[in-house]
């Protein structure tokens, strides 16, 4: 099967550790053990988040004093692309010898007039108290907002297009490639209107959107978002969650999720498995090979049962 997994930042750099290269490294190591058992037996494209490490490089740009402007978004999801994409693409080749691997920098198209670009909702970078995060902001003219019990920054995510680098991607796949692509979404790019060429844009695209148009455009049997919960639940926040284990599309756009962190994957995993026909799942990193068995996770079909035919 050809299978696009999505792995969140969150499992490269996990809350409370420190942002080490050795700490991020070995997260992706573990994460490669959990997905190569897949990658032997099937065709992969692994997209990666990049919040934590996003946020982290503008933190750091903001405070260069070498710098006249801190480094755009655009720029900085290209550096964490580079970065992520190296380690993946090192423990993929160490895991899997003699399979190709290749990592690469694409962008993804969005729309100028997209109206997020006036609503910030992305979380990025590390978590504050509400009277940091908000003395922060007026320091530096962020938007911040409430991330669960902690605040953190908030930037632009409009919707994303296209990949420009799909038909890339596909030839790889055709010469049994294992493909790192998307990482933190892509780096997010406008047409211009007067001569067709491809400008950068403040903002971060959400991965696991754009990791849904990039299975949809692939031709895909199958959508993994993988992350640190092992399922979606139902009553989120509530006194008495309960976790989902399979759902139809519309069974799950009847539930109420949080628009920064949940509503996004289930709106990917439902607009995949609604336009394609395909399985889609949320579910932890961990648990990716039962996950696809339909053993563990959220998945979601059109009839909320087994693998669909095709």
């Amino acid at each position: 099967m050809r299978i696009v997994i999505a792995i969140g930042g969150n499992a490269l750099l996990q809350r409370g550790q420190r942002p080490d290269a050795a700490v991020q490294q070995a997260n992706a190591i573990r994460a490669v053990e959990a997905l190569a058992p897949l990658a032997a037996e099937h065709e992969i494209v692994i997209t990666h988040g990049n919040g934590p490490q996003v946020g982290m490089l503008a933190l750091e740009s903001a405070a260069d004093p070498l710098l006249a402007v801190p480094y755009p978004f655009d720029v900085l999801g290209a550096q964490t692309q580079g970065m992520i994409g190296y380690w993946l693409l090192q423990a993929l080749q160490n895991a899997l010898p003699g399979r190709q691997v290749a990592a690469i920098l694409d962008q993804t198209l969005v729309s100028a007039a997209d109206p997020a670009f006036g609503k910030p909702t992305k979380f990025v970078g590390a978590v504050y108290d509400e009277v940091t995060a908000k003395r922060l902001a007026a320091e530096r003219g962020w938007a911040v907002a409430a991330d669960g019990a902690n605040w953190r920054r908030v930037v632009p995510s409009p919707q994303p297009q296209r990949i420009v680098e799909t038909r890339i991607i596909r030839s790889l796949l055709y010469d049994g490639t294992v493909v790192v692509c998307a990482g933190g979404g892509g780096i997010p790019v406008v047409r211009d209107e007067a001569d067709g060429r491809l400008r950068g844009v403040e903002a971060v695209v959400d991965k696991d959107l754009a990791t849904a148009v990039l299975a949809e455009s692939l031709d895909a049997d199958a959508l993994l978002l993988l992350t640190d919960v092992p399922a979606v639940l139902r009553g989120f926040g509530g006194p008495s969650p309960e976790p989902i284990s399979r759902a139809t599309p519309a069974e799950l756009r009847r539930e109420d999720f949080p628009a920064g962190s949940m509503g996004p994957k289930v709106e990917a995993v439902c607009r995949f498995t609604e336009l394609t026909g395909g399985l889609s799942a949320i579910g932890a990193l961990e648990d990716a090979a039962a996950i696809l068995a339909g053993k563990a996770g959220t998945v979601v079909t059109p009839s909320g049962e087994g693998f669909p035919s095709r």
